[in-house]
């Protein structure tokens, strides 16, 4: 059966719950992973999603530049929230679909959202830059992000803000000093991605020396034009369920949409 799994950083989901409903329309994938929700749980819309067809939810959120959520059209089996570095922001949510949304054998679901790092790539001035690296410490330790056995089913989506190849961002040369594409954060997202045998399913579709992104900056006078874009959303499968992949979309156009967030939705179909 095949199931379709977006996700994207909204930037505000009570802001842009009606580009959500747009992409729910447009795309209608399966499970719907956002990012950056910046709203408590009691304040989240879920009546919203439910109208345009997502009536199950999974949401983790908080005021301020946080908040993680799932929406769904088929009903959860489970859900989990995890801390990190005990800051207490909600940057973490999981579920598993089992055999009430279809699927005879069950699939867990993670979706991160990972710090920013502020402006300066050096830990030792900069809090916000050590936070992020000690994230990315934090869950690549995470035992729930090491499936052992061969045949697990896991996905991990997210805005993980870290660009880690040359082609995921615009200038490899000139980005090397600039969060999200120091070598520090590279080589941390990759211990991260290695503890967990995960694939990076987007690069199967594209390959490693093709550019993709799927951020472009609000400060940019013409984002299309100048084009200057960071791969900054993921979409990583466990090793049994990457195979199984079938198509890709980085939906680009929706940079261009009404007061778009600087993200675009990335979405995924399996064979699940």
């Amino acid at each position: 059966m095949p199931l379709t799994i977006a996700t994207w950083n909204i930037n505000s989901v009570r802001l842009r719950i009606g580009l959500v409903a747009k992409l729910a329309a447009e795309q209608q994938p399966d499970v719907i992973c956002l990012q950056e929700t910046k709203t408590p749980d009691d304040r989240f819309p879920l009546k919203d999603a439910a109208k345009f067809g997502y009536p199950h939810a999974a949401i983790h959120g908080q005021k301020g530049y946080h908040g993680v959520a799932i929406l769904s059209k088929r009903p959860f089996e489970a859900v989990s929230r995890q801390g990190f570095c005990d800051m207490g922001d909600a940057r973490h949510i999981s579920v598993v679909l089992g055999r009430e949304a279809g699927l005879a054998t069950p699939l867990t679901i993670h979706n991160f959202y990972i710090p920013a790092g502020g402006d300066i790539p050096d830990p030792a001035v900069n809090e916000k830059f050590r936070h992020k690296l000690a994230f990315l410490d934090e869950a690549t330790a995470w035992e729930h992000l090491h499936p052992t056995a061969s045949d697990a089913r896991s996905v991990l989506v997210g805005d993980l803000n870290i660009a880690p190849l040359e082609a995921d961002v615009w200038s490899h040369k000139q980005l090397l000093d600039v969060v999200s594409h120091t070598p520090v954060e590279v080589e941390r997202l990759g211990r991260l991605q290695a503890a967990g045998k995960w694939v990076d399913v987007m690069r199967n579709f594209v390959p490693p020396e093709e550019k993709l992104y799927t951020w472009w900056s609000y400060r940019a006078a013409d984002w299309a034009a100048s084009n200057r874009g960071r791969r900054l959303d993921h979409v990583w499968a466990t090793p049994a369920l990457a195979p199984t992949a079938r198509a890709m979309t980085v939906l680009r156009e929706a940079r261009g949409w009404e007061r778009p967030s600087d993200h675009v939705p990335v979405l995924v179909t399996f064979d699940a």
